[in-house]
């Protein structure tokens, strides 16, 4: 292809308005005259879901590699895992023609209800954040288009089309935006995908200060914008925002808009240029590899599936070392449940992947531990219904055995893209099985299939072992037992906090809104920051996630006592594997503030690492921290702010399990990006040392001195700079507050 500039150039208005938007349903627009070819797109996320039939939005698709979903992957707590299965995800991409996949999904879970939750990482953003960008990098590695989605505040299904997210602008920055911003300062996506919803009253496929003023003109974001398919409300108006290419297509109606509104001069040509710039830049990074795709190894996917969904599950309880299973000691199992032979490991939605192939617990049970006399008892309706025959046969196979393993879960339609959960609850059947096994069998393990947290609180203290297995893809039933029987030491970590009742979730009175809004009351207090401001003590801890064996922590050493804006501090400490296993540990960082003028979270999650030990062994973890890690987002100043004063470096096992503890000063406050302007308060312009010096050369020495000798609770201070023109008595007026801004900015 000539290069993109020159491609533009060549193009007709018609042409170029034909190229934003697609040509089938998972398609672009080819210009075979000037050669260039259209490009594919694809769902995904954890699993290639091309339609066997191209122009078809639903329908079969071809088979394909389902590794574990995000919520899944999300608990491996394991940057180099991600990147390994992303690659694995771009070969079989590229195997089938796709150019773009359509993940990963990183919108931030708010609350455990969300019915697209299995898509999502965490409540976290860094940690999502984080895991994101090694998914972006693994991907890309192979030519393939990461698309990050959905941008932005979309987490609920339900309005989803239509409802209005209202979220003030420190939640969104610290919060919402924060993953994206990780992602794309990180990882460099080629593609972002915008959301369905309204953001403050405006659709984020026609959000100006979204699309252009945040992700292109202050992270510095160069790729391409493509809409959810069927997200375009009004397409100039989404064009002009900064919305390239419409999905799917045709369109030809939208098309005629764009030329009509060029021609009227509604649209300038060159926002269109740019547009198509973007398109055609992209098209040619996924269609430049000149040498075929090589074929994709499906046992060695299925393998690597397999290791992952071990590497996520999380060993939530085990009390008196009942797990891992020894075959020497517990020579009758009782494998109960249906998803013990047919195990769900996937939602609902376009993230719906028809598998190369499946393996159970029951399958690889008796593959791995053919010693074991196994015996298998649905339970209960395939529906999760309770049925009376079933379930005592179930608990008589439980009563004479070692031990039970009971499978539970949520059925097959109850996680979905499209529509939200109404409750936490287990399905009927499932909690009677649990209870009753339990009753009669003190050994009894329960395995979790779910995509988000489930409703514990009823018989979590019957039983002694807990296994979170989650929607961890082809491999789970296989991986599961690799865990129980201690193939696989568990090392999973709950990416999510597990709330003993829904009552308890921030969220709660807010979700999923009413009367066409959502409104974000909970703040910036999501998952783990809600629970410590409340001083709640849920029924699992984010970060938690047990293993065959102990770690120790030893000493916390900072590089420094005190820190400055423009300086980092090295934090390390050593770890020491105390156990008999080999094991992996995820060691967890969290910074918080001793006291500060805002309300804000009593810790938060700035670094992780996970590290591998071998009994006995010892090895040092090092975190790098800034002031900017120290910061929260303030509205007022349009900055990144972090307070003089002393912070907590806290570093553990989980966000309840502190282990080791400093304190770092920072000296002097961080006011980052800051923008004041003829809004902002004297009160900012005074704190702010290049503010205060302008106000002082601009302004008459009488009325900055009254300024400067104000406290700063004064009135004075309160008042936005622009108003100082009402009260200077003639002094000032409004052409001088502009000098003044004019001057701070250069």
């Amino acid at each position: 292809m000539q290069p993109v500039q020159e491609l533009v150039r060549q193009l007709t208005l018609e042409e170029k308005a034909a190229l934003c938007s697609g040509a089938t349903a998972w398609r672009t627009e080819a210009v075979e005259r000037l050669g260039i070819p259209s490009i594919v797109l694809s769902d995904g996320p954890h699993g290639l879901r091309r339609p066997v039939r191209e122009d078809e939005l639903g329908g079969p698709s071809v088979p394909a590699t389902c590794f574990p979903t995000a919520s899944a992957m999300a608990c491996s707590w394991d940057r180099q895992l991600v990147r390994e299965v992303a690659q694995a995800l771009g070969a079989e991409a590229r195997a089938a023609g796709v150019h773009v996949l359509l993940g990963p999904g990183v919108n931030m879970k708010r609350t455990p209800l969300c019915g697209r939750n299995f898509e999502y990482f965490s409540e976290d953003p860094y940690l999502a954040g984080e895991l994101a960008a090694a998914y972006v990098e693994g991907l890309q590695s192979t030519g393939v288009s990461a698309c990050v989605k959905h941008f932005a505040a979309n987490n609920q299904e339900t309005d989803r089309m239509t409802v209005d997210a209202v979220v003030d602008e420190r939640t969104l920055r610290e919060i919402y935006l924060a993953v994206f911003e990780r992602v794309i300062r990180k990882a460099r996506p080629w593609s972002v995908m915008c959301s369905y919803n309204r953001l403050n009253g405006v659709y984020a496929s026609q959000h100006r200060w979204l699309l252009t003023e945040v992700l292109r003109e202050a992270w510095g974001f160069d790729g391409l914008v493509v809409s959810d398919w069927g997200a375009v409300e009004d397409r100039v108006a989404g064009l002009a925002a900064g919305l390239d290419l419409e999905m799917p297509g045709p369109s030809p109606a939208n098309d005629a808009r764009i030329v009509e509104a060029v021609r009227t001069g509604q649209l300038d040509e060159a926002v269109l240029d740019r547009a198509v710039e973007r398109i055609l830049t992209l098209v040619q990074k996924v269609t430049s590899p000149s040498n075929p795709a090589p074929p994709v190894d499906v046992d060695a996917h299925h393998r690597l599936a397999r290791r992952a969904a071990a590497a996520c599950m999380v060993l939530l309880k085990n009390e008196g070392a009942l797990l891992p299973l020894q075959p020497d000691r517990h020579r009758s199992v009782a494998l109960l449940g249906g998803m013990a032979a047919a195990p769900q490991f996937q939602g609902g939605g376009s993230s719906r992947v028809n598998p190369t192939r499946t393996e159970s617990a029951l399958e690889a049970w008796r593959e791995v531990a053919p010693e074991v006399s196994v015996s298998y008892h649905q339970g209960y309706r395939q529906d999760g219904g309770r049925d009376a025959a079933l379930l005592r046969a179930a608990v008589d196979a439980a009563r004479v055995a070692d031990v039970a393993v009971v499978f539970v879960g949520l059925p097959d339609g109850v996680e979905s893209e499209g529509y939200d959960r109404k409750d936490m609850a287990l399905p009927e059947g499932h909690v009677a099985l649990i209870r009753e096994v339990a009753r009669v069998q003190p050994r009894t393990v329960v395995v979790l299939h779910n995509g988000a947290p489930v409703d514990m609180a009823g018989w979590v203290g019957q039983v002694p072992a807990v296994l979170l297995a989650g929607l961890a893809g082809q491999a789970s039933g296989a991986a599961a037992v690799d865990v129980l029987l201690g193939r696989v030491n568990p090392s999973g970590k709950l990416a999510e906090t597990y709330p003993t009742r829904l009552e308890q979730t921030p969220a709660f009175f807010d979700f999923p809104g009413e009367g066409g809004h959502v409104r974000y009351g909970e703040r910036v207090f999501i998952g783990y920051r809600y629970y410590d401001a409340r001083d709640v003590e849920p029924l699992f801890p984010f970060g938690h996630g047990l293993s065959y064996t102990t770690f120790a922590y030893g000493p916390l050493a900072l590089s420094r006592s005190t820190i400055g804006p423009d300086e980092s501090l090295d934090v390390t400490l050593w770890v020491r594997n105390t156990g008999e296993r080999a094991g992996q540990e995820v060691v967890q960082l969290y910074v918080g503030p001793r006291q500060a003028r805002v309300a804000r979270p009593v810790k938060e999650l700035k670094g992780f690492d996970k590290v591998a030990l071998a009994p006995g062994e010892s090895r040092p973890v090092r975190f790098v921290l800034t002031a900017l890690d120290l910061a929260y987002y303030d509205p007022a100043r349009r900055a990144w702010v972090a307070e003089p004063g002393l912070y907590d470096i806290l570093v553990g096992a989980s966000s309840r399990d502190i282990r080791v503890q400093a304190t770092v000063e920072l000296t002097q406050g961080l006011h980052a990006e800051t923008r004041l302007d003829e809004e902002s308060t004297v009160r900012a312009w005074m704190q702010h040392p290049a503010g205060r010096l302008a106000l002082e050369r601009a302004l008459p020495p009488e009325l900055f001195g009254r300024l400067a000798g104000q406290p700063p609770t004064s009135f004075l201070w309160e008042l936005p700079l622009k108003k100082l023109s009402l009260l200077s008595q003639g002094a000032l007026d409004e052409s001088a507050i502009r000098r003044v801004v004019a001057a701070l900015r250069g």
